[in-house]
């Protein structure tokens, strides 16, 4: 398959963790090697002979090192195909081939991660580096490009098992590798500079990728792209599935706006929230949200806001559930649990949730900013002439919260921070509203002196009617209805409190 001898390197890399030993098999194996700056500074401290590509080009480093390998000596010997006319013009310009190019590129992306400063942002932009990789890519059924530190075992293995000889396969893959390197590097650079812009573009680079069990069913595949291991440790359980991934970051997007609450615990099924509740301590937060639904719990996502003690943890454990999320275990809780290896213990390093999401429709993508608002008590304007009492408001608050995370038409109850009732999915608001009242009525809780919280405004009174006659005593809705007076007069005539909040939280 087109096997190629390597007889000379040029070397020009950030990252020289790992590079030793395939300067040192370079050089047992007759390689010239060129380069430049530090890469050639390091090269020299090995003890191993480098051509300085200053001499190849018979141009110093300038413009503070902005400008070391742009020449054409040094280019031509990379873009020369390995034929009678190119050869001629190698021969007459004195211009040596290069049948290897190593390259690791500065950091961009970490130094944009670790500071603001915009000068030292833009010394990291590579121009040289790339250029390598995209003319050794271009030439790989001659040229072998090694694009990032990453690639480093792979020639390794290549030197240590064939001694200096390539495949046009072998090439063929490390070009793929070059120009995903390349591509994700200017996607990086673009994003940086369209900050804060009017330009609408969607580009995305994630470096990282895992290969699930299966997609959403066993019969589709799917692939998770992302860095997993920057939110969380994963302690123990089974291989992360599909709907896990997307159970868990619906549980991250609930517990993020209870991660300075009181102990709170959520189980989410299918991405709805079943039970939640804040309580003094974890082991009663957990009873009282296993509380509010707990046949859905079976098989759910358990999620919460402080570490994970041993009483509570025995409670978790009498009980089948596919991931439990928590910042921290107690190291006799994690040995307990750790026991049933099945189930998935996550260790959330940080609530994180992107400001902006993104989701495949049709034949293309929505882009849109992240539902981040949680409303405060200054968001609360009072609609009523009854106004809601302290208790009241606090649970009202938390009812946003809840309705919030629930697909849409939602309905949440609320009583003492506990979601008694949650109604959601449905095609209308009474739909919703009445399995709401249904599900807190078949798990043994009383509506009586509850709140209520919509997801959307009430065109119509028939949902405070009917959350009147359950016991319902105080309402939240984002108002917007034309006929918002309409359900105003009604709990006005009947002593109910409302409040409008101006905010829509559809979840589709």
């Amino acid at each position: 398959m087109a096997s190629k001898k390597i007889h000379s390197a040029l070397v020009s890399v950030f990252s020289k963790d790992g590079l030793e030993p395939i300067i040192q098999k370079l050089h047992e194996l007759g390689v010239t090697i060129y380069s430049t700056g530090g890469t050639q500074a390091y090269i020299q401290k090995l003890g191993v002979p480098v051509v300085s590509v200053e001499d190849l080009t018979s141009y110093p480093s300038i413009l503070d090192g902005r400008v070391k390998t742009l020449h054409p000596k040094v280019f031509g010997g990379i873009l020369a195909r390995r034929e009678e006319g190119h050869q001629e013009q190698l021969k007459k310009y004195e211009i040596p081939e290069i049948d290897l190019v190593i390259v690791d590129l500065y950091p961009f992306e970490q130094t944009v991660a670790e500071t603001d400063d915009e000068a030292e942002i833009i010394e990291k932009i590579d121009i040289g580096g790339v250029s390598l990789i995209r003319a050794a890519a271009k030439n790989f059924e001659d040229v072998v490009v090694i694009p990032s530190k990453e690639e480093y075992p792979i020639l390794l293995k290549l030197l240590e098992e064939k001694q200096g000889s390539t495949s046009l396969n072998d090439r063929h893959e490390l070009a793929r590798r070059a120009f995903k390197v390349s591509s994700n590097y200017d996607i990086a650079i673009f994003n940086y500079f369209n900050e804060g812009t009017a330009d609408v573009a969607f580009k995305y680079s994630i470096h990282r990728s895992d290969i699930l069990r299966y997609g959403e069913n066993p019969h589709q595949n799917g692939v998770f792209f992302g860095d997993f291991d920057k939110i969380f440790d994963k302690l123990g359980g089974k291989a992360i599935s599909y709907n896990n991934l997307v159970d868990i970051d619906a549980a991250v997007q609930l517990m993020r706006e209870f991660r300075e609450a009181a102990p709170t615990f959520a189980i989410l099924k299918h991405t709805n929230a079943c039970g939640v509740a804040t309580r003094p301590t974890l082991l009663e937060a957990w009873k009282a949200a296993l509380e509010c639904d707990n046949t859905s719990a079976f098989g759910g996502i358990f999620v919460c806001n402080r570490p994970v003690d041993l009483a509570t943890a025995k409670e978790i454990d009498q009980l089948f559930y596919e991931v439990l999320i928590a910042p921290d275990f107690k190291e006799d809780a994690l040995e307990l649990l750790s026991a049933k290896k099945n189930r998935i213990l996550l260790k959330i390093k940080d609530f994180f949730v992107r400001s902006r999401s993104f989701r495949s429709l049709l034949n293309g993508v929505v882009e849109q900013d992240t539902d981040l608002k949680i409303e405060t008590a200054a968001d609360l304007q009072q609609v009523t002439k009854t106004a809601p009492t302290m208790q009241e408001i606090s649970d009202l608050l938390f009812a946003n919260i809840c309705v919030k995370h629930l697909k849409s038409n939602a309905i949440t109850l609320v009583k003492n921070h506990q979601l008694i009732g949650m109604g959601c999915g449905q095609p209308s608001r009474v739909d919703a509203l009445r399995q709401a009242i249904a599900k807190a009525n078949a798990f043994g809780f009383d509506p009586n002196g509850a709140v209520m919280a919509s997801a959307a405004f009430f065109p119509f009174p028939d949902c405070v009617e009917i959350a009147d006659n359950a016991g319902i005593t105080a309402v939240s809705q984002p108002g917007g209805s034309v006929k918002d007076q309409d359900s105003i007069d009604y709990c006005d005539a009947h002593d109910m409190a409302m409040v409008m909040t101006g905010i829509r939280h559809f979840r589709h």
